[in-house]
């Protein structure tokens, strides 16, 4: 599995230059940003937790994307920090955690066990690629392939809330996600082995 990605990583600076350039006038911060993606997912949680699908999706997919900006505002006002980097990838795996959790309460509440059974899957396949690209980073190996990471996860699932395909989104995330953590292991042990 060498294709490292699905969707690109970045916006356009023409994009990202001018909403950070606004936000940084109006004395916002890049943790208060993340923040805000963050609070923004929990509502989003909460709605789907309500069976408001379309709303919640439209919500996740909005404050899912204040995630494009916080990096351009804080290379932009000189606030890059390894805390600030941190502090973002906790709340953005947060985030997702959260809406998922909402597609849990939903259906579980309508014992409806299949959906949960893949919502816990897609969740732990989340958290597994993740972290598998923290424990090989803390041993000095790099990797930054991943063909379903956060970017292509929040996307699917947004979109199939909007749409109201939420079991075949549940059983596609399930599925890739568990797989791109594979697909990491392999790679890290590619690298240590072969040193590729």
């Amino acid at each position: 599995m060498r294709l490292s990605r699905l969707l690109p990583r970045t916006a356009p600076s023409a994009v990202t230059l001018p909403v950070a350039s606004g936000l940084a006038a109006l004395g916002v911060t890049p943790n208060m940003v993340s923040m805000a993606g963050f609070l923004g997912n929990c509502a989003a949680a909460v709605l789907v937790a309500h069976g408001q699908f379309w709303q919640g999706g439209l919500a996740m997919l909005f404050f899912s994307l204040l995630d494009v900006f916080d990096g351009a505002l804080a290379r932009l006002t000189n606030r890059a920090s390894p805390y600030g980097a941190v502090f973002d990838a906790v709340l953005d795996r947060a985030s997702e955690a959260a809406v998922l959790l909402g597609v849990v309460i939903y259906y579980s509440s309508r014992d409806q066990s299949l959906e949960v059974v893949l919502a816990y899957a897609a969740l732990a396949g989340s958290v597994m690629v993740s972290y598998v690209r923290a424990r090989a980073e803390a041993a000095g190996v790099l990797i930054k392939e991943g063909l379903f990471t956060r970017f292509e996860r929040v996307v699917l699932l947004g979109a199939g809330l909007v749409v109201g395909q939420v079991l075949a989104v549940l059983w596609i995330l399930a599925i890739l996600a568990n797989l791109t953590a594979l697909q990491r292991l392999l790679a890290v042990r590619r690298r240590v082995v072969t040193g590729d």
